[in-house]
């Protein structure tokens, strides 16, 4: 089972928002979203989207929105 993890981080590495999903498909689409959403000014602050996956729920971050 793979689990799609989208996340938006700063340059500390903090994660502002964070969707968790078993649909390879949505996960594509949010994290297109995700990249388009970051601001010029968040960019050169060093923000990035990043698209990941993981094998247990155990391992997506605990603020994340989880759509099972």
């Amino acid at each position: 089972m793979n689990i799609w993890v989208n996340e938006q981080i700063d340059s500390s590495g903090m994660i502002h928002a964070c969707i968790a999903t078993l649909d390879e498909s949505h996960a594509k689409d949010c994290h297109e979203s995700f990249k388009q959403n970051l601001t010029d000014r968040q960019k050169a602050w060093g923000w990035e989207a990043r698209l990941r996956t993981v094998k247990s729920w155990d391992d997506v971050p605990v603020n994340a929105l989880k759509l099972g």
